[in-house]
C-alpha cells in the first residue's frame, strides 16, 4: 500500500508580544474605527504614547499585567484621573482591534479589558477664569479697530456660549439666529451632531457691533 503524504498545516497561533508593525496596524484599525476628528486625534496621542512605553521596556508581553504598570506609570506623573481614564480607554481599544486581527489573544484581550480607570471624585482641576479675569480678557482688545471688534466678538462667543476652538474657527454669519428676541448659534459639535447654544446679551451684541461695521446682518 501506498502511504500518501500528508501535509500538515500549521495553525497560526495569535502573538503575545506585539512588535511595531503590528501596533501599527491595530493603531490604524482604531483610528478608522472613529468618525470624529477630535476622537482620532486625541486617540492618536494616546496610543503614541502608551506604544513608545511599551517599546521602552524590554520585550514585554501585552497583557493585564502590563497594562496595570502602564496606569501606574500614569499615575506617578500626576496626571487627572480623566486624562488617566482616556489613555486606559485607548489602550483597551488597540488591544481589542489587535484581538479582533488576530494578533493578539483573545484571552489577553478581554483580561486587558477588564483593567479599572482611576476613580474621579469630583474634583474641578485646571486654571479655570474667574468673572473678573473673563472680563479682563473680553476688554483686552481695541474696540476702536475691526481688528479689536472681531476679536471681542469671537471671545464673547467662546466665553459666553462656551464654544471650543474649532467650533469658533468654523463659525459663519448664517450660524447665528434671531428667534423671539434671542439669539442662538448654531455649531457642529463631536461626531457630526448640531447643537443649538443660545447666546447672551454679552455675544450678541459683540457680533452684531462686528456685522454692522462690516455691513452684513445674520438672519
Amino acid at each position: 500500500m501506498k502511504h500518501k503524504s500528508r501535509c500538515t498545516k500549521q495553525r497560526k497561533h495569535p502573538k503575545t508580544r506585539l512588535r511595531l508593525p503590528d501596533l501599527e496596524f491595530s493603531k490604524t484599525a482604531v483610528l478608522n474605527s472613529l468618525t470624529s476628528a477630535d476622537g482620532q486625534r486625541g486617540y492618536s496621542h494616546a496610543i503614541d504614547e502608551f506604544v513608545d512605553w511599551y517599546c521602552s521596556e524590554p520585550r514585554l508581553a501585552l497583557n493585564r499585567t502590563v497594562v496595570l504598570r502602564y496606569r501606574s506609570y500614569l499615575e506617578a506623573r500626576l496626571l487627572a484621573p480623566g486624562t488617566i481614564n482616556l489613555r486606559l480607554g485607548a489602550v483597551r481599544r488597540l488591544a481589542y482591534e489587535a484581538a479582533d486581527s488576530g494578533l493578539l489573544s483573545s484571552d489577553l484581550a478581554a483580561g486587558i479589558r477588564r483593567v479599572k480607570g482611576v476613580r474621579n471624585l469630583g474634583v474641578r482641576l485646571g486654571n479655570w477664569l474667574t468673572v473678573e479675569q473673563s472680563l479682563a480678557l473680553w476688554q483686552a482688545p481695541d474696540c476702536k479697530k475691526l481688528k479689536g471688534k472681531r476679536d471681542r466678538a469671537l471671545l464673547a462667543l467662546l466665553l459666553a456660549c462656551g464654544l471650543r476652538r474649532h467650533e469658533a474657527v468654523d463659525l459663519r454669519i448664517e450660524h447665528l439666529e434671531q428667534r423671539e428676541e434671542l439669539g442662538y448659534c448654531r455649531s457642529e459639535g463631536q461626531g457630526g451632531t448640531c447643537s443649538h447654544d443660545s447666546c447672551p446679551r454679552l455675544g450678541n451684541g459683540r457680533v452684531a457691533s462686528l456685522v454692522d461695521c462690516c455691513g452684513d446682518r445674520p438672519r
